[in-house]
């Protein structure tokens, strides 16, 4: 089912998702069971799953030349979406991402999603390599997640790279990333919403946010999209910060302020627990709140790490 259909049927109820990795590579699938089974009572429409690109390390030979090698950490993303559908009957959202992908390789993995009957898809440029400074996109691939909005728009319209046969047309629901805070490389807020815009005329059904920890900002750029005319479904994403490593660390990796109250409260507590407990309570009220507001979905990034998550869905749920 479609996520715009999960979210029509709900009749106004707020829903739970979460996203999860790919286990490193030589983890066994039980792993992504593990991830899941604790928040399968929260009755979840769907789960999201992340994909990665490729990454280089260098390997030194014994002439003292470094050989650049190519080689991916995680399995892929379409496999474990399969494994999830199959086991939990439930919807999986495969991450699309624009680095590390040709044109042909992504439509292969469309073609796969649409044989095995997944109906959605969340489209994302994706990060740079660790090694390189900003996103270098791939020879015969996408550089922005626009190019590759538009790559799963035509496929749902029956256009196909390459048409050597009577071709069926796909049918997925397309996801796109917002920022309330702003994404990092936009000039500006009106820049970034133009894009924004752009995206959902071209197709795009639903919008998942990045992390944010005051609410006035989800609140302000569900406002800004309705008045720039984005009328699609706003879910937000949402993480409790667990560790006092992550008041540093999260603004640095996602460009996202962390509130005064927050941070101070962070920074008086005596133990790691007390983080946590700090940053579960934190999110359960921010959570509380975005159902008053009336939020479609809480959607947790849950870094297949279920226990925080867990706490807060029973607390409000």
């Amino acid at each position: 089912m479609k996520i715009t259909d999960h979210i029509t049927n709900a009749n106004g109820k707020t829903l739970f998702s979460f996203e999860l990795l790919p286990p490193v590579k030589g983890r066994s699938i039980q792993e992504i069971y593990d991830a899941i089974d604790p928040l399968m009572e929260f009755n979840p429409p769907f789960i999201d799953v992340t994909y990665h690109r490729e990454d280089y390390i260098y390997k030194k030979h014994e002439s003292g030349l470094l050989e650049k090698v190519s080689y991916r950490k995680r399995p892929g993303t379409v496999a474990i979406c399969a494994a999830i559908i199959n086991r939990y009957k439930v919807d999986a959202v495969p991450h699309l991402i624009c680095g590390g992908f040709t044109k042909e390789e992504t439509e292969n993995a469309l073609i796969d999603l649409q044989f095995l009957g997944i109906d959605n898809v969340l489209v994302l440029r994706g990060d740079a390599r660790h090694a390189d400074p900003s996103f270098v996109p791939t020879p015969g691939g996408h550089a922005y997640a626009c190019e590759l909005l538009e790559q799963v728009t035509n496929m749902n319209k029956g256009k196909y790279l390459y048409e050597d046969h009577d071709v069926v047309n796909a049918d997925f629901c397309i996801g796109v990333a917002g920022y309330p805070e702003k994404h990092f490389e936009s000039p500006n807020l009106k820049t970034d919403f133009r894009y924004l815009k752009q995206k959902v005329d071209n197709g795009a059904n639903f919008i998942v946010t990045q992390m944010f920890y005051d609410n006035n900002k989800y609140k302000e750029f569900v406002k800004l999209c309705r008045e720039n005319g984005i009328n699609v479904p706003i879910i937000p994403g949402l993480k409790p910060i667990t560790s006092s490593k992550q008041l540093i660390n999260l603004p640095k990796i996602f460009h996202i302020d962390i509130p005064e109250d927050l941070a101070d409260a962070v920074q008086a507590c005596k133990s790691e627990k007390d983080v946590k407990d700090v940053g579960i309570e934190w999110m359960i009220n921010q959570c509380k709140e975005l159902i008053e507001f009336g939020a479609p979905v809480l959607h947790f990034y849950t870094m297949s790490n279920p226990g925080p998550t867990k706490r807060i869905a029973e607390a409000i749920f």
